[in-house]
């Protein structure tokens, strides 16, 4: 380019693409140009003119004038406007796992549910998450590192991202969006984050309407479902009324992987303003043995004593572990 006119035409050609071109000091003196806006489509012949990709600054520079508008040149030929297109367009070829997935959603609905493994009932979950990869190593993976579906349902979102086989700080060059695989995650959490929230509350509703303790059985399923794959203690109060009916269902308070605080006068206030008359105390502990510890039972005592003194029963302190509860009223340590 010539002069300041022909500048502006090759700036205006790139704009009709979706490139946005700042102009800027180069390294060695003369002019150089920044490239920003729709440049992911167009990473490949950006990088043939020479482009360096700046992934702080999230934008390609390009050394001089005549680079751009080579650049300008290059996408004005691109069959049918595609700019990577280095051959006549070809339709994309069908991935190995399309007909997986048909195979397997035909199953689950033909054959009875527990025909299929626990892999294979989390790899057609993730089908709705995860839509251009092969699902299956995934959901092996993801089995696992969690030590089952329940593990899976109950990990911290986050962990997921280890299952993804990819450096979380990764950033696929010339994308200023989200990469694919950073969709798939966040979709992937919000899905099971619901489908775990989801199965809470199909438990919750055995139990909310009718006496707890007359319902013990699905009242230990829905906590169990709740607590036992949380990687940090959390402590929940059931508030219940005169008749032992569910009132309130509240976690008071979360703590580290073996330790959570709760304040007695915290469980009288919040117990007062509900108008309990009852509660049952619940919490877990991560490493799956739900054998009370002596601050536990320290804990208890101090919580029991608080209550009584405004009339109200703690009829239980219940942990929960992996795979097993213990109860402090059938260990008489209440």
């Amino acid at each position: 380019m010539e002069d300041g006119a022909g500048d502006r035409e090759v700036v205006d050609r790139l704009a009709a693409y979706g490139l946005e071109v700042e102009a800027t000091p180069g390294e060695g003196g003369g002019t150089a140009y920044l490239l920003r806006g729709r440049t992911y489509a167009y990473r490949h012949l950006i990088k043939a003119e020479g482009g360096l990709w700046e992934p702080e600054a999230a934008r390609w520079r390009i050394g001089d004038a005549t680079r751009l508008a080579a650049l300008a040149k290059r996408l004005a030929e691109a069959p049918s406007g595609l700019a990577e297109a280095a051959q006549p367009f070809e339709a994309t070829p069908v991935k190995h796992y399309h007909g997986h997935r048909a195979r397997l959603r035909e199953r689950f609905m033909k054959a009875t549910p527990e025909a299929l493994a626990d892999y294979e009932l989390l790899e057609l979950l993730l089908f709705f998450s995860i839509h251009r990869r092969d699902t299956k190593p995934i959901a092996k993976d993801m089995i696992a590192r969690f030590g089952g579906l329940g593990g899976v349902l109950g990990a911290d979102p986050e962990q997921y991202r280890d299952c993804f086989g990819l450096d979380p700080g990764r950033v696929e060059e010339g994308d200023r969006r989200r990469p694919v695989y950073e969709d798939d995650l966040r979709f992937t959490q919000v899905l099971l984050k619901a489908v775990h929230e989801f199965l809470r509350r199909v438990l919750r509703e055995e139990v909310r309407e009718r006496p707890v303790i007359g319902s013990w059985s699905a009242l230990m399923d829905y906590l169990k479902v709740a607590m036992s794959h949380e990687p940090r203690e959390h402590f929940r109060i059931l508030f219940l009324d005169r008749k032992n009916i569910l009132i309130g269902d509240e976690v008071q308070s979360r703590g580290t992987v073996d330790h959570t605080p709760l304040y007695p006068r915290e469980v009288v206030k919040r117990a007062l303003e509900l108008g309990a008359s009852a509660i049952i105390m619940v919490h877990n502990h991560p490493s799956g043995d739900p054998t009370p510890s002596k601050a536990d039972i320290e804990m208890t005592r101090q919580v029991v004593q608080a209550l009584a003194a405004v009339d109200i029963t703690v009829h239980d302190h219940v942990v929960i572990g992996k795979n097993r509860h213990a109860s402090f009223r059938s260990l008489r340590l209440i």
